[in-house]
């Protein structure tokens, strides 16, 4: 552990920055799937991987740069973009550059990102390298796994070959093309608390089955793959916005199926039918996002003649997101790897309470802090750190009277002083049968070390409890 003096004054910084917390965060999104470029096409991925920048750390750090160089330049941020098994040269990778939007957070797009048939891989990761515009390295970055395949499946999908299906809450994209033509594509996002088709930016939509009996003030949730004629919601991940109940139909040949019933694939034209309605589809024209009537098939009933702008491909997509703050930290050293918390494992109690925190990128130079306190640490491996719960007692003098539970968010320090936050916290219960009342607290002396050793084997053996927030 760390020496005591060092710890205390890490602890200061620990709590002014848990009270005015300066995060950096780089959020990566992509597609799930990559279609692969034969020959000497370059079929670029389609929705392009993005990156955005935000969180307060952003300006902070910018700004000392500046008063550091001096220079109007130096501290803006820009970046490569590549696949992983790439080499170094930068002439391989795509440079992006970061805009501000209007929500003060920076935007970057590879829009010339492609796998070619030379690469056998079936599996690859995007790499993002980040910099300061004086040459400063802040990081490398990784995406999700993202698979390859040769074109979108035309077969019937099975329930077997579930890398393909498209399951009920999973992220999607939604873009069009008119005519085929790639310079045209469009992709639905939101703005403005708006549905717009943008020709720059795409959204990722969270895509819900629900029970087509029910109203959409109702509206439950159900699990399972989505298949074509199901009710489902398109809900905005980033702000919540959300479209009316759809039906999700098939197309082919700008003919909407209305007796198709099979799982949906990835990048498989669909188009949706507003629940209820006369024949209205989610259509697009220019950048609105409006509703279309679609004419009847009057040779076959089961088909409905579409225009170019109700025809949509859909494809999953991941997100993964890195934050940390170099408000307590002085150094040059790049913040990668920046560990990523997935789950919690709590073993043992009492005394010895030990919690196991799983995830990726960990390393020896991690300590795991309970709130504002330091846990003795063990590095297992990548995927792996245990560490001592600390004492209840650790959080201040009045924990002794304390009759309800303590929640501290949980963080990883790096050894420099670097502040890697996690969206998981730990809970502390007392068993209020167990806390002492005020009869007992008249019965023995307050300066009695039998009480205090009482209450600390009280709350050490309390009961756990661990959650994400959401």
């Amino acid at each position: 552990r760390s020496n005591p003096y060092q710890t205390n004054l890490l602890r200061d910084g620990v709590r002014r920055y848990l009270q005015l917390p300066a995060d950096q965060t780089v959020l990566i999104l992509h597609a799930k799937v990559a279609q692969k470029s034969y020959g000497n096409e370059k079929r670029f991925f389609c929705p392009p991987p993005c990156v955005y920048l935000s969180g307060p750390g952003w300006k902070l750090k910018q700004e000392q740069i500046k008063a550091r160089d001096l220079g109007e330049e130096g501290f803006r941020v820009c970046g490569y973009m590549g696949l992983d098994s790439m080499g170094s040269s930068l002439m391989e990778t795509q440079k992006l550059s970061f805009e501000e939007q209007p929500d003060a957070k920076g935007f970057g797009c590879a829009k010339a990102l492609y796998i070619s048939d030379a690469d056998k891989r079936k599996h690859f990761r995007l790499v993002l390298k980040l910099f300061f515009s004086n040459g400063q390295e802040i990081g490398t970055f990784h995406s999700k796994l993202i698979k390859v395949i040769s074109k979108p499946s035309q077969k019937k999908q099975s329930l077997k070959n579930t890398d393909l299906c498209i399951s009920s809450g999973s992220k999607v994209s939604l873009f069009n093309r008119l005519r085929s033509q790639t310079v045209s594509t469009r992709y639905l996002s939101v703005e403005g608390g708006a549905f717009i088709a943008s020709a720059r930016q795409w959204a990722a939509f969270t895509l819900h089955l629900a029970d087509e009996r029910c109203t959409w003030s109702e509206f439950p949730l159900q699990e399972g793959y989505i298949r074509y004629g199901s009710v489902v919601q398109l809900v905005c991940t980033a702000t919540g916005v959300t479209l009316p109940p759809l039906i999700i139909r098939k197309v082919t040949k700008q003919y909407a199926m209305l007796d198709v019933d099979e799982p949906i694939s990835q990048l498989h034209k669909c188009a949706f039918q507003f629940q209820g309605s006369d024949r209205m589809y989610l259509c697009l024209s220019t950048e609105k996002v409006i509703q279309f009537q679609a004419s009847p098939c009057p040779k076959e009933a089961n088909r409905e003649l579409l225009n170019d702008g109700s025809c949509w491909t859909i494809i999953g997509t991941e997100t993964v997101e890195y934050t940390f703050s170099e408000s307590l930290a002085c150094v040059r050293e790049p913040v990668s790897p920046v560990p990523l918390i997935t789950a919690l494992q709590l073993t043992g109690g009492g005394d010895v309470a030990m919690l196991e925190v799983q995830g990726e990128y960990f390393h020896a130079h991690l300590k795991v802090w309970f709130g504002d306190v330091e846990a003795e640490t063990m590095y297992r491996s990548p995927k792996s750190l245990v560490c001592v719960v600390p004492d209840v007692s650790a959080f201040g003098s009045d924990w002794r009277w304390l009759r309800y539970p303590i929640t501290v968010p949980l963080l990883l320090i790096r050894d420099d002083g670097l502040i890697y936050s996690s969206s998981f916290t730990f809970t502390y219960t007392p068993e209020q049968s167990f806390i002492p009342g005020q009869q007992v607290l008249s019965d023995i002396p307050q300066d009695s070390d039998k009480l205090l050793d009482s209450i600390h084997q009280e709350f050490t053996r309390t009961n756990f409890h661990l959650f994400m927030q959401s």
